[in-house]
C-alpha cells in the first residue's frame, strides 16, 4: 500500500518493504489472527510487535489499567471531603453508569479501527475532512499527556503507600517528600524493566494480576467488614457534607474528580492521618495489628506497581503510534522497535524519563504534584469528547462508519453516544473545580490544572502551526478513504 506522495518519509520506506511479505508469514510472526492482519493492512500500518493477548490477559490489562477498588480506597477522602459517605456512593454509582455508555462507545470505535494509537487516530478518521488534521494532532498530544501523568500518578501512589506504612511500623521514621520521589523512580525503573525484559510476557503477567485484583478484594473487604464498627445503614446512605459550597449537589460533583480536597469534617480523625492515606488508618482501627494492616496494605501496593506496569505499556504504544505518524519531535528514534525485543523500547524510555522529571515536583511541592498529575482527567476526558463527538456527527448526518465485529447499530449507538458525551462534559467541567470553597480556598490549594491545560492545549496548537503541519498528515492519510 503506497502512501501519498506528499508523505513519502521513513514511514514510506517501513510500510513498503513489511506489506510486501505475505500477509500469512506476518501472521506466524506476530501470532495475530487474520483479522488483525486484514486491519493492520486497511490502516496501512506494519505488524511491528506481538498480538499475544486474549479475552482472560486483556480483560486483566484493563481491569490493573482502572484498578477501580484500589483507585477508590486511595482517593476516597476526596469524596469524603465533598459529598460525604453518601455522596461518595451515590457519585461512584453514576460514574459506573456513566462510564458504561463511554467504554462501549470507545469499544465500537476500537473495534473498527483497532490500533494502539487509540482516540487521535480515530479522530483522524472520523472527523471532517477539513479538520482531521489538525484536531488528530491536537488530541494526539492531549492524549499523550494524560497517558504521561497516569504513569507518574500510579507510581506516586504506589511510592507513598510504603511511606504510609513506615510511619505506622517506625515512629521514629521522618516523612520526607523526597523520600516518596525516591520510591517512585524505584517503581518506575521496575515498570520499565517488565515492559522491555519481560514484554513477551507480559499477557501472563496481567493474567496473574487479574487474579489477585479479583482475590485481593475479597482479602481486604472480608477482614475490614468483619471486623470494623457498624454504622447504621441509613446513616451510610443519607449522610451528605458540604465543607461551605453551599449546595448539596455541587460538592458532590466536586468529590467525583477533585484534585485537592480538603481534610476536614466528621471524618477528620481518619482523614488526617500521618500515613497520608485514611484506608491505611481504618486497616489498622478495624484489625488492631500492624501485621495484618501491612499485609492488607501490600495488597493495595502490589496491584498499583502493577497498574503502574500496564499504563507504562500503554502509554509508550500511544507514544510509539504518534511518533510512527510523525507527531512528535524525533519521530523515527521514538517509533524505533527493537526488532530482537519486539517492543518500543525508545517510546518506554521516553515515558520513564518525562515519568521521573515530574516525580521531581513531589520533592518540591506535593500539591504541584497533584496539579501536574490531576491534568490527566481533564486531558483524556476531551480527548474521548472529540472522538465520540466525530462519530455522533457521523451518525446524524448519514456519513459512513466502518465495519465492526462490536457494533451497536445507527439509533442505539447515537443513544448510547450522547449519552457518553453527557457525562464526559459533565467530569470535564468539574474536573477543573477547587476542592476547597471559599473563604477557605488559598492560592496554595487553588486547582491550577486548569492553567496548564490550556497552556499544553496553545502549545500543541502552535507546534503544529509551526511544524507539525508539515511532518505530520494523520492516519488517516493511510488508510482506505470513508469520504
Amino acid at each position: 500500500m503506497a502512501l501519498p506522495s506528499k508523505n513519502e518519509d521513513y514511514a514510506t520506506a517501513r510500510m513498503t518493504d513489511e506489506f510486501s511479505s505475505d500477509a500469512a508469514s506476518s501472521l506466524d510472526a506476530k501470532q495475530s489472527n487474520h483479522a488483525d492482519v486484514r486491519d493492520m493492512a486497511r490502516m496501512g500500518k506494519p505488524q511491528e510487535m506481538q498480538r499475544n493477548f486474549r479475552f482472560f490477559t486483556m480483560f486483566g490489562f484493563t481491569a490493573i489499567l482502572t484498578a477501580s477498588w484500589e483507585g477508590i480506597l486511595s482517593t476516597a477522602a476526596l469524596g469524603l471531603g465533598n459529598g460525604g459517605s453518601a455522596g461518595l456512593l451515590y457519585t461512584n454509582l453514576a460514574t459506573w453508569i456513566g462510564f458504561i455508555a463511554v467504554y462501549a462507545s470507545l469499544g465500537e470505535q476500537g473495534s473498527m479501527a483497532p490500533t494502539s494509537g487509540g482516540q487521535y487516530h480515530w479522530v483522524s478518521e472520523f472527523a471532517p475532512r477539513k479538520y482531521q488534521k489538525v484536531l488528530s494532532y491536537i488530541v494526539g498530544w492531549l492524549g499523550l499527556l494524560g497517558w504521561q501523568v497516569g504513569v507518574a500518578f500510579s507510581a506516586f501512589l504506589a511510592g507513598t503507600q510504603i511511606q504510609g506504612l513506615l510511619v505506622l511500623n517506625y515512629e521514629s521514621y521522618g516523612y520526607e517528600r523526597w523520600h516518596g520521589t525516591l520510591l517512585m523512580i524505584a517503581v518506575l525503573s521496575f515498570s520499565v524493566l517488565c515492559n522491555i525484559v519481560l514484554a513477551q510476557k507480559l499477557h501472563l503477567v496481567e493474567g496473574v494480576a487479574l487474579t489477585l485484583h479479583i482475590l485481593g478484594f475479597f482479602c481486604v473487604v472480608i477482614p475490614v467488614w468483619v471486623l470494623s464498627e457498624k454504622a447504621p445503614s441509613k446513616e451510610v446512605w443519607t449522610t451528605f457534607y458540604d465543607p461551605g459550597w453551599n449546595n448539596q449537589g455541587l460538592s458532590c460533583l466536586i468529590g467525583i474528580v477533585a484534585s485537592v480536597a480538603p481534610l476536614l469534617g466528621a471524618d477528620a480523625a481518619v482523614l488526617t492521618t500521618p500515613t497520608g492515606y485514611p484506608f491505611i488508618a481504618i486497616f489498622y482501627n478495624a484489625t488492631q495489628s500492624f501485621a495484618a494492616t501491612n499485609t492488607l496494605t501490600a495488597i493495595i501496593i502490589i496491584l498499583c506497581i502493577l497498574s503502574n506496569i500496564t499504563i507504562m505499556a500503554g502509554s509508550s504504544r500511544q507514544l510509539f503510534a504518534f511518533a510512527r505518524d510523525g507527531g512528535v519531535p524525533f519521530s523515527r528514534w521514538v517509533s524505533h522497535v527493537s526488532p530482537r525485543l519486539e517492543v518500543p523500547v525508545n517510546a518506554i524510555l521516553v515515558i520513564c524519563i518525562v515519568g521521573i522529571i515530574i516525580s521531581l515536583i513531589n520533592i518540591g511541592s506535593t500539591v504541584a504534584f497533584n496539579v501536574v498529575t490531576s491534568l490527566g482527567t481533564g486531558t483524556l476526558t476531551i480527548s474521548y469528547i472529540v472522538c465520540l463527538s466525530c462519530v455522533v456527527w457521523r451518525r446524524l448526518t448519514g456519513k459512513p462508519l466502518l465495519p465492526s465485529r462490536f457494533d451497536m447499530g445507527r439509533t442505539l449507538g447515537l443513544i448510547v453516544n450522547l449519552v457518553a458525551l453527557g457525562w464526559l462534559w459533565l467530569v470535564f467541567v468539574i474536573a477543573f473545580f477547587p476542592g476547597i470553597p471559599l473563604p477557605l480556598l488559598t492560592p496554595l490549594y487553588m486547582n491550577w490544572s486548569v492553567l496548564v491545560f490550556g497552556v499544553v492545549a496553545i502549545f500543541s496548537g502552535v507546534y503544529f502551526a509551526i511544524w507539525g503541519r508539515k511532518s505530520y498528515a494523520g492516519p488517516v492519510e493511510y488508510v482506505r478513504k470513508l469520504d
